[in-house]
């Protein structure tokens, strides 16, 4: 069987996307956050992880496996600003030495409980950032994803 026959198996009817990512360091929140993009069927998979650094290494290990064919990586990526060790910026930062394709694929949201004007602003300034939701995440911020 070839794998996007596997990958439309995984898939279920109705889901928009095969996968999303979450990367905030409160685990209450990712376990939330899972159940409502499940359930408002945004996505099949939802990767968590409660630290920048080890969702860098994921999605690193993920396009040195499957290179050619990216459609591993989560299409959406939900990330925290405050975060210890590597905050969301500093995130971004190095996500953006990654491969362009790779860039290209994923879709950041910044999801965040700032409201400090300046880590809108600051937001804005990076291409991939399509996004910036203020916690909690909700069905009706989902359904107006583009």
């Amino acid at each position: 069987m070839s794998y996007n026959l596997k990958k439309m198996e995984l898939k279920k009817a109705g889901s928009k996307y095969q996968s999303v990512m979450i990367v905030d360091d409160c685990e209450i929140d990712n376990y939330i956050n899972e159940i409502i993009i499940k359930k408002a069927g945004f996505a099949e998979n939802v990767y968590k992880h409660s630290g920048a650094l080890g969702s860098l290494e994921f999605l690193k290990n993920i396009a040195m496996l499957n290179y050619t064919d990216l459609d591993l990586l989560p299409s959406v990526l939900f990330l925290d600003i405050n975060m210890p060790v590597l905050d969301g910026f500093q995130f971004l930062d190095e996500l953006n030495n990654f491969p362009t394709q790779l860039n290209r694929k994923i879709k950041i949201v910044i999801l965040s409980s700032s409201a400090n004007p300046s880590d809108i602003k600051k937001a804005s300034q990076y291409k991939q950032v399509v996004k910036f939701l203020h916690k909690p995440l909700t069905k009706e911020d989902l359904y107006n994803l583009n």
